[in-house]
């Protein structure tokens, strides 16, 4: 699965926690603005899985970060949609700054991430697209790793419903269910175990995203049903919720390079 085009590189966005039949109702609604997302069309439940590989300092600098509430702050995350060994994976660097969502990502062969996790810049070849956007993406990605000494440290998992605007992807409603987040030092790259407990229990996560202005619809779907925006982080929700003393970093004999200057 391939979403490379979907993506953008600013935006904004906007979380509520609700009730399945609140998800429900805000689908219904959306469904008369958007289209559902290629990916989930045909699946049960309209939903696709999504799995993400966090890395962080040995410190978890980056959760406390989101912790303390810093208004520039980024996550490093691996993400990818199955476990097929010929499927590609996600370099992505998530920043918030101020209120705005940044991304960059690069699509790269799961063998690259031996050179990944022990420092090195993968081979160009490594990397599914070899424009402009993709190989500075990697290459922030490769900075920010080395700056904070990163490893693997936990697994997301959960599963999508996405629709998305009929003629670009300017504007976009997800709701996420069944948020799952284990513990994951080695980077095996497979879904959060559904033993572990879902990290925000029955609820789903509604995003509103949005690149421009904030949509006179979406103004009157928050009224309709009361939403309550807050914080709904996966990550550092999920480490909170396990507690941090669960959380190492991994590959350790990999990823051990002098701090960068």
């Amino acid at each position: 699965m391939s979403q490379d085009h979907r993506l953008q590189s600013q935006r904004f966005e906007l979380k509520y926690r609700v009730s399945e039949g609140v998800a429900r109702m805000v689908r219904d609604f959306a469904s008369a603005y958007l289209e559902l997302d290629e990916f989930g069309a045909g699946s049960e439940g309209n939903s696709y899985p999504v799995h993400s590989l966090y890395l962080d300092a040995p410190d978890l600098a980056l959760y406390w970060h989101t912790i303390n509430g810093n208004k520039n702050r980024h996550k490093l995350r691996i993400r990818f949609y199955d476990e097929l060994p010929g499927s590609p994976v996600f370099l992505e660097i998530k920043r918030r700054v101020n209120n705005a969502i940044l991304k960059q990502r690069c699509a790269v062969r799961r063998e690259a991430l031996a050179d990944v996790f022990a420092g090195r810049m993968p081979a160009r070849g490594a990397l599914l697209s070899e424009d402009g956007k993709p190989l500075v993406a990697l290459q922030n990605f490769h900075r920010l790793l080395l700056s904070h000494r990163a490893a693997p440290m936990a697994q997301v998992s959960y599963l999508r419903e996405a629709w998305i605007s009929r003629h670009d992807n300017s504007v976009r409603v997800t709701i996420d269910r069944a948020v799952r987040c284990a513990p994951e030092p080695f980077a095996r790259l497979a879904p959060a175990a559904g033993t572990t407990p879902t990290v925000f229990g029955n609820q789903a996560v509604v995003e509103l995203k949005f690149t421009d202005r904030f949509p006179d619809w979406f103004a009157e779907m928050v009224r309709l049903f009361g939403l309550q925006q807050g914080s709904a982080s996966k990550y550092t929700d999920g480490i909170t919720l396990l507690g941090t003393e669960r959380f190492t970093p991994g590959i350790r004999s990999m990823v051990w390079i002098p701090k960068a200057d």
